[in-house]
């Protein structure tokens, strides 16, 4: 058999360099039964067969009819990724984009990742546990997977042909088998990357000693999405300065709802405990519940936070400056 891979977010974001993990296990899968697998762009057939910007940089996505294909996925993560109109109506489709109720079959979910779909992929990705005990109003990981639980060893989600390690765990610090896999990690010499903000609300003597010992290839990561949490990220700059982690490895992500004079106070009040702090702000965005970012608060993510201006001024100075009106 033949199959074809689609990964939504190619379409539009041409240079995204993420893989999508469930495509890859799914690939791992089907070459387990003898199937060939390729990544592909669906397109419309009138148009004819044309080379796309993929084939230099991903030899195996090529566009294609989705009548070469004897079966198709394709995988969407974010909801607000529009889909793609030529996806057969056979198509297999899953990921969050899609729906939060759908989820791989087991067999093909225990499947080691197949990392020769992206090739400029070096490093390993994966999850150890998964789930969360937080039911914050804006995430989908507590009704798609529910409380949090053991889900992979370390061992068995590190790849041979590199020492680094993505892991995507949601809460990994809200369980004890999460931290027992860190400290565990911590004693490799694996290099390490959690890309979710760890709750910094967990945040203990015990573990600022594993954190130390973490090779991390860039960052420490903390989410601070509410004002409640800074008195902890005051206890953090104590902490890490008593086990001398370096609080410039500390990378904090940023909810950024209606209320941006909230947002801001948050920025504002961690710019005081260190100036050095890196943030990374991301408007709220819930097309399934409805809610979709105003053009300010997308302002106040991506040119007021991305672009390091809160480093030099407040959102109001910033909204004076630029003449921006009714900003909350």
């Amino acid at each position: 058999m033949l199959i074809g891979l689609h990964d939504a977010e190619y379409d539009h974001m041409p240079n995204k360099e993420f893989p999508n993990y469930a495509l890859m296990k799914i690939s791992a899968w089907h070459k387990s039964q003898g199937d060939k697998v390729e990544l592909f762009t669906p397109t419309n057939p009138e148009y004819g067969e044309q080379q796309t910007m993929f084939e230099t940089e991903y030899p195996m996505k090529r566009n294609a009819y989705f009548y070469d294909y004897d079966k198709i996925y394709s995988s969407k993560v974010f909801d607000f990724t529009p889909e793609n109109k030529f996806l057969p109506e056979h198509t297999v489709k899953g990921g969050t984009g899609y729906g939060i109720y759908n989820e791989l079959p087991i067999e093909i979910d225990k499947m080691f990742p197949d990392y020769s779909i992206y090739p400029n992929c070096d490093y390993a990705i994966g999850f150890l546990t998964r789930g969360c005990v937080n039911n914050c109003s804006w995430c989908v990981v507590p009704p798609k997977e529910g409380k949090i639980y053991s889900y992979r060893k370390w061992q068995d989600v590190v790849r041979n042909d590199t020492d680094k390690l993505l892991l995507m765990d949601n809460n990994i610090l809200a369980c004890d088998y999460g931290i027992s896999q860190l400290a565990e990690l911590s004693q490799t010499d694996y290099k390490i990357d959690i890309n979710q903000g760890m709750d910094i609300r967990l945040l203990t003597d015990e573990i600022c000693k594993i954190l130390k010992k973490i090779k991390w290839i860039k960052y420490i990561r903390f989410s601070c999405d509410r004002s409640e949490q800074l008195p902890y990220f005051e206890k953090m700059v104590e902490m890490f300065d008593k086990y001398k982690i370096s609080k410039s490895k500390v990378f904090i992500y940023l909810l950024v709802q209606k209320d941006l004079d909230e947002a801001d106070y948050r920025v504002q009040s961690l710019k005081k405990m260190y100036r050095s702090f890196n943030l990374s702000a991301q408007a709220e965005r819930n097309e399934a519940k409805g809610i979709i970012p105003s053009e300010v608060q997308l302002t106040f993510a991506q040119r007021y936070v991305y672009s390091r201006t809160y480093k030099n001024e407040t959102w109001v100075e910033y909204c004076k400056r630029h003449h921006i009106k009714n900003y909350k």
